[in-house]
């Protein structure tokens, strides 16, 4: 009976040896499948140098922590093995009865004569050696960044350190002290395994202590603790440039005063108790190590938290302003620093009311490229317009700027890509997701201000295969690559790709691009058919000695896989440029370790910089990074790293230049951080004086009656003040904190060779310039205006109201904001009236032109009353003013100008003109 037990116990040890060995099997498997089709793919697009870079950076960082891991870790408990055996309890006579003491012998001695010490300890070793491993592997860009750091420039104003120490090496610093814990404290563990098997640990029997092995083993690890300890004290110096007391972000009067001599106290008692710890080796009494760990731990908790939460409340707390303020002043200068704050540059801005028909007229550029398409409105006309087929979509819709036939245009463009989700249920076949139905196909775009008479945008683009009715030129529209969540494709396959419909009949082609993992020998299919868990890749008949797999046809995977340092905009936008379609991605550079910055980035990052643009062709899916912000030490020290991954910005076509922008997320963030820290007197900004806010909007459902949200940046054509031409810009207005009227507006140029500048126009602080809400709510309380919104939602219909857009014009402000009307069971969205605000006025008519029009008319210059000559003068000059309105309406911009030059020389013969003409 007990021999069947025993058979049995042996065959399930065997199955779960066997069982743990396919586990780690295919765990290995897996792993070396997926390093190969990361060899492959990234062999195809010519970043083959990348990958190895980044592989050998974690292998031999997993070797060296594995190693020395495991090594120190197999050390202590080999120790703790062989002085147990000669020095074990069972041998410490003196420490207990001659009974107990046979009986503890007698066991630890059968017991130790069961256990393959050696191999048990080397194998606890290599186990807890590779979970550590394994761990820190991540910390590959961490090692890489510290071997090959570039000089910041610039110093920390407490320690005089260059701020590269603090981007670089204090990271590194940081997570070398972390693993050298994690490993003493696994040594510790493996050594009282040891000890407490072999009778060296006697915790509940009488009597209780340890083997002088033990002490003495137990004293030499505690010792080591105490110099981590001790140089983790000295590193917490450093880390006081990150803290926060409410009042000052970085190290405040109390850190350099009371935390920092007190964490050079606490360097040395650890530093002493080090000493102590390794005496006691030879002393083995538990006193000192008591001692020592109270002195330390006590002192710490003592010095380090209680008296300088005393001192900060008691001292510094009544006298905040004057103690802190050198330090509120490092954290001003080091946060601009840190997200380019200092930088911008602060101009007046006037906020008069001399707008008039003449101004509009020299600003056509700018009234021109109102943006009245909103985007999901226009999202959602396209869906209805231009899917197509239901399983096309378009998941977002572009802001940019081109040179058109009709002039520097604003315009609006969505691609239209491929939705393998939305084919019917019965289509989600193997062949139609994976060999068929390949990409998308072409863009459509449309001016931001046009709108035909049904209320719908005008096309520039539409169609498939995209019909140019204004706008540029496509020959290549197939989109490989794209926004969504693309799975892979095999191209070049037996049976041709799904192009576009055709009426009844479909257009088919094969993809003749540069991308793609030949697939076509056995081996390869195998091994994407494992990696990928599809066996169809491998017993399919249509793939071909030509075929290929496309992978990472997400444009956002794509880039994150090639360089997974950088961190994306979340808004990459589509670009025509040559007769072929280009995705355009804004990556950063950021940090959680530049000093005194305050942190506002998630993970708590407090450093940025727009250091990359990225190009990615949507049809043969080369990636391109071209370096934006060369100045940026992070990223030339990825340059060190990568040297041949960045390309200069002027090696980027010139066509494409022409369309980057300053990204909106970095605009974001600085807008949100130069709220405060525009305020540069350490007094003005403790008392958060001059704080300013974002403007609270309205958009929605019947009229803006959905609760206000905060206004976000958006793009615009316009000519700055003093500028001598109109430029594409990214902008944002300002109010003061709890208040509603503006007080100054941030624009960000986004054209080449302006490209980057940020300038701040602030209102004079004695004249009252009404802000975005306040204009809403004159909108609503316009009874025309509400009435005629009323009506429309009791008629089955649904007033959607635009976001309010702040137009800047030469030294005055224009608001604009669009309304749309949709059936209450449709979804097309109609653009019907136009609101335009202008000073105390408010008008809403149907179209851009005519609000301006109605909007500016009692603003036109008046002559005095006319006699003879004069009289025929100014009925000539009337009947010109009456026939530029007209044109205005009508949007003839050519018109209305041709009027109003016809207009000028007789308002000048009256005696009528600009004031300062008649100085």
């Amino acid at each position: 009976m007990w021999s069947q037990v025993r058979s049995r116990v042996r065959l399930g040890r065997n199955a779960v040896t066997v069982a743990a060995v396919v586990v780690v099997g295919l765990i290995v498997v897996g792993r070396i499948t997926g390093v190969l089709v990361d060899w492959l793919w990234f062999s195809s697009i010519g970043y083959i140098d990348v990958f190895w870079t980044v592989l050998s950076a974690q292998a031999l960082l997993f070797v060296t922590v594995f190693t020395a891991s495991a090594g120190a870790i197999w050390v202590s408990g080999f120790l703790a093995h062989r002085y147990a055996r000669s020095l074990g309890i069972s041998q410490a006579g003196a420490d207990f009865s001659s009974g107990s003491r046979e009986v503890v012998s007698e066991l630890a001695d059968r017991v130790a004569s069961r256990i393959p010490w050696r191999a048990g300890i080397a194998c606890g070793a290599a186990l807890l050696g590779l979970a550590i491993a394994a761990g820190e592997i991540s910390s590959w860009g961490t090692a890489l960044r510290f071997l090959h750091q570039v000089p910041f420039g610039e110093r920390d104003p407490i320690f005089g350190k260059d701020i590269s120490f603090y981007l670089f090496s204090l990271p590194a610093y940081v997570a070398l002290k972390n693993w050298l814990l994690q490993v003493l404290f696994c040594c510790t563990v493996v050594a009282g395994v040891v000890y407490a098997v072999r009778g060296d640990i006697a915790l509940e029997q009488s009597p209780r202590g340890l083997s002088p092995a033990a002490a003495a083993h137990g004293s030499a690890l505690l010792g080591l603790f105490f110099v981590l300890k001790a140089w983790s004290y000295g590193l917490d110096r450093f880390l006081l440039l990150y803290g926060d007391n409410g009042v000052v972000v970085g190290a405040g009067y109390t850190d350099v005063h009371v935390e920092l001599p007190v964490l050079w106290l606490l360097v040395g008692l650890a530093t002493a108790a080090s000493i102590s710890s390794w005496a006691n080796m030879r002393w083995r009494s538990y006193r000192i190590p008591a001692a020592s760990l109270l002195l330390v731990f006590g002192s710490s908790f003592a010095f380090a938290l209680i008296y300088p939460a005393l001192f900060q409340r008691f001292y510094v707390k009544p006298n905040e302003l004057q103690l802190e303020a050198p330090y509120i002043e490092h954290n001003i200068a080091l946060t601009r620093e840190a997200y380019g704050l200092e930088r911008i540059a602060v101009k007046p801005f006037p906020a008069e009311q001399g707008l008039n028909l003449a101004s509009l007229q020299a600003n056509r550029a700018t009234i021109d490229n109102v943006r009245l398409w909103d985007v999901q409105p226009l999202m959602d006309t396209y869906a209805q317009l231009q899917e197509i087929r239901t399983y096309y979509k378009f998941l977002s819709v572009d802001i940019d700027r081109y040179r058109l036939d009709a002039g520097y245009r604003q315009v609006m463009l969505s691609a239209r890509e491929l939705a393998p989700a939305m084919l019917p249920a019965n289509a989600h076949t193997w062949v139609n997701l994976h060999l068929l139905f390949t990409h998308g196909n072409g863009v459509v775009m449309s001016p931001v201000t046009e709108k035909s008479t049904e209320g719908l945008p005008s096309l520039f683009l539409q169609d498939i295969p995209p019909v140019a009715n204004g706008g540029p030129t496509i020959h290549e529209p197939r989109l490989y690559f794209g926004r969504g969540g693309q799975d892979y494709v095999i191209v070049k396959g037996g049976i041709p790709e799904f192009d576009y419909p055709k009426g009844t009949d479909n257009v088919y082609t094969t993809y003749s691009g540069r991308d793609g993992v030949a697939i076509g020998s056995v081996a390869r299919r195998s091994l994407f058919a494992w990696e990928f868990d599809d066996p169809n890749i491998l017993l399919t008949g249509y793939i071909t000695d030509e075929s290929r797999i496309l992978l990472h046809r997400n444009i956002q995977d794509r880039v994150r896989t090639i360089a997974p340092f950088l961190r994306l905009d979340h808004d990459p936008y589509i670009v025509a440029s040559d007769g072929r379609l280009f995705w355009m991605q804004d990556a950063y550079t950021t940090s959680r370790w530049f000093p005194y910055a305050q942190p506002s980035i998630g993970g708590g990052a407090n450093y940025i910089r727009n250091a990359v643009k990225v190009v990615i062709d949507a049809y043969n899916g080369t990636v391109d990074f071209y370096v934006s912000d060369p100045a940026d030490p992070i990223l030339r020290t990825y340059q060190r790293i990568f040297p041949g991954l960045f390309k200069t910005l002027n090696a980027m076509p010139q066509d494409l230049q022409q369309h980057i922008r300053y990204p909106e997320d970095l605009f974001l963030i600085q807008a949100q951080l130069y709220r405060a820290y525009h305020m540069d007197a350490p007094e003005v900004f403790y008392n958060r004086e001059d704080l300013w806010a974002f403007p609270r909007g309205l958009a929605g459902i019947d009229g803006g009656n959905a609760p206000s949200m905060p206004m976000t940046p958006y793009y615009m054509i316009m000519r700055l003040p003093g500028a001598p031409r109109a430029e594409f810009v990214l902008m944002l207005p300002m109010v003061p904190s709890q208040r509603e009227n503006m007080i100054a507006w941030l624009a960000a140029r986004c054209d080449p060779p302006e490209y980057g500048k940020l300038i701040v126009y602030t209102f004079p602080k004695d004249k009252l310039v009404f802000g975005p809400f306040q204009i809403e709510a004159r909108i609503q309380q316009n009874t025309e205006i509400s009435q005629q919104i009323s009506l429309w939602n009791q008629m089955g219909s649904r007033v959607i109201r635009g976001h309010l857009l702040v137009v800047p014009i030469e030294n005055s402000i224009l608001y604009v904001s669009p309304l749309y009307l949709r059936a209450a069971s449709g979804q097309l969205p109609e653009l019907k009236r136009v609101i335009a605000a202008y000073g105390d006025r408010v008008v809403m008519e149907g179209t851009l032109g005519e609000a301006l029009a109605a909007l500016f008319k009692e603003t036109a210059p008046v002559a005095s009353p006319p006699r003879g000559t004069a009289d025929v003068r100014a009925r000539e000059a009337l009947a010109h003013y009456d026939r530029a309105i007209e044109r205005l309406k009508a949007g003839d911009w050519s018109g209305f100008g041709s009027e109003l030059d016809a207009l000028r020389p007789l308002l000048e013969a009256l005696g009528v003109g600009r004031p300062e003409d008649q100085k």
